[in-house]
């Protein structure tokens, strides 16, 4: 898959494939506290050696289901992603999730349902879950994990690290991000870093990808509009 199409496809997550494919048991959860507020952002998507993209991303409740829904669009490319999950005690738990994607009018849908969701989350849902970890204190060990499902239902380990916060200045203004370094055990010459919003879960402020200390994709965060609970 080329990469900009595999950036649009994969959206928040970006080229997450990076993420190993261990067999993990999953930790126990602990009771989060950070509550989920609808918004609606705008992201910047800047791939080396491809044109920019806008990546648009909401997330709104309905019936007592929370609703995540991605889409980016370049000159030959466009995806999407949209998961509807609950929030329990025990941390997010997906009902369904849909993604599609196309390169010169040719591409695919996948489709996951409660049946497959039951025993882990969509990646979609799996961004906000991340969040929430990191702004409670989810993760008290050196290296932390999250498993979740990829858009074909496949099995993926995340392991991530909390990092220290950092000052972001981005073009609706200045943050202090919550940061999350990933790394892949079997690709150590990759990595992600994202940044999340200090009170909003599931809404980045900007995720970098890179490849032997080169950064090969940025994400930046360039519009907001929180919308009421």
């Amino acid at each position: 898959m080329h990469q900009p199409l595999r950036a649009i496809v994969l959206l928040p997550f970006l080229v997450l494939m990076l993420a190993g494919k261990v067999v993990a048991t999953p930790a126990a959860v602990p009771q989060f506290q950070a509550l989920l507020q609808p918004f609606h952002a705008s992201y910047r998507l800047e791939v080396k050696g491809w044109p920019n993209a806008t990546i648009e991303h909401q997330l709104s409740r309905e019936s007592g289901h929370w609703q995540s829904h991605m889409q980016a669009a370049i000159a030959v490319a466009r995806g999407n992603e949209r998961s509807r999950f609950i929030v329990t005690p025990e941390g997010v738990r997906s009902v369904n999730y849909s993604s599609g994607y196309s390169l010169l009018g040719v591409g695919d849908d996948y489709r996951l349902d409660s049946s497959e969701l039951a025993r882990l989350p969509d990646r979609q849902a799996a961004l906000v879950e991340l969040s929430r970890r990191a702004l409670n204190g989810g993760c008290e060990a050196t290296l932390c994990r999250l498993v979740y499902l990829d858009h074909r239902g496949r099995e993926e380990v995340l392991d991530y690290r909390l990092l220290e916060p950092e000052r972001l200045t981005l073009p609706i203004g200045e943050f202090e991000a919550v940061r999350i370094e990933v790394n892949d055990p079997e690709k150590p010459e990759r990595s992600m870093l994202f940044h999340f919003h200090p009170q909003y879960p599931g809404l980045l402020l900007g995720v970098d990808y890179l490849r032997d200390g080169e950064r090969k994709s940025r994400l930046t965060l360039t519009s907001l509009k929180i919308e009421p609970r």
